[in-house]
């Protein structure tokens, strides 16, 4: 991109047509986040303004963007940043990129409360901070706690908690899932754990593969390893009548569901995402523990 003149809309065009050659999955959405970023314009700016030109600083940005996202680094690796739910969320190497799936968590979760509802969250494997964070943000009197054994992690989720203004209902806490917490103190848990088997993370997109933190990835040997760990804990931490959300990889529930069940949650059920893949295993714990007659 050394052309003397570049415009908005000829630089958008030139992106797309270096990461098309690039075999990028989306090439036309990803030029249009790297020209915005590059540039410091909106969307907007480029509709209504496509022949604005670049300063020679904009091209360089943009240009190191490009060639970056050619060598397969994520675009929310590039730019440092994401969006989730209606949040933008700082990002670190620490951290994984959230997912779009990730999102029914939260829709399952506001779906079960209502706006002015106080109540107690526990997202167990808190990364950067996106579930507890989006629901937090659209529910003003619940308050919650972020787990993660991380402390690079923590560190951008309680970054990402001051920068939204949340900093005063979500607390963070270094420790392995709910190790330490106490017994029946939450009304919901929720947790994006790894899942991934170790034997297929080499096979993993390199966007995937080489800048989402291992720990973040790695379900071990069968992929449950985080589960058989944590859904027991869920289940303990939990107030009696209270919910856990699980999400799961696509061919995982049927493992997690019975794993929910051992450790005593009922109504167990695994709900679907958008792609029509099965997402997020929901259980319950009872109101009142029965114990055999």
């Amino acid at each position: 991109m050394t052309d003397t003149d570049l415009t908005l809309v000829s630089a958008w065009k030139g992106a797309q047509t270096r990461l098309k050659a690039a075999h990028i999955d989306s090439p036309a959405i990803d030029a249009r986040l790297l020209l915005e970023a590059a540039t410091g314009y909106t969307r907007t700016d480029i509709l209504t303004d496509p022949y604005k030109l670049l300063t020679a600083e904009q091209k360089a940005t943009l240009d190191d963007y490009l060639t970056r996202r050619e060598k397969r680094v994520p675009v929310a690796r590039i730019l440092g940043r994401k969006g989730f739910w209606k949040l933008l969320l700082d990002l670190t190497p620490a951290v994984l990129v959230p997912r779009p799936e990730t999102e029914c968590i939260v829709d399952m979760i506001l779906k079960t409360t209502e706006e002015g509802q106080a109540f107690t969250l526990a997202d167990l494997g808190v990364g950067s901070g996106a579930i507890l964070l989006s629901v937090l943000s659209e529910r003003p009197a619940a308050r919650g706690l972020g787990t993660d054994v991380s402390e690079e992690a923590l560190a951008v989720a309680r970054d990402n908690a001051a920068n939204l203004g949340l900093d005063g209902r979500a607390a963070f806490l270094r420790t392995s899932w709910g190790a330490g917490l106490a017994d029946a103190s939450f009304d919901f848990v929720a947790s994006n754990p790894p899942y991934i088997r170790s034997d297929v993370i080499p096979t993993l997109d390199p966007e995937v593969r080489d800048h989402d933190p291992h720990l973040a990835l790695d379900g071990g040997e069968s992929g449950l390893d985080a589960y058989v760990e944590m859904i027991p804990e869920a289940f303990r931490i939990l107030k009696a009548g209270g919910t856990a959300w699980m999400e799961i990889g696509y061919d995982q529930s049927a493992a997690v569901e019975d794993l929910m069940k051992k450790a005593g949650f009922f109504n167990v059920v695994t709900f679907k995402d958008l792609s029509d893949l099965p997402r997020i295993v929901v259980g319950q714990k009872l109101s009142l523990q029965y114990t055999d007659r």
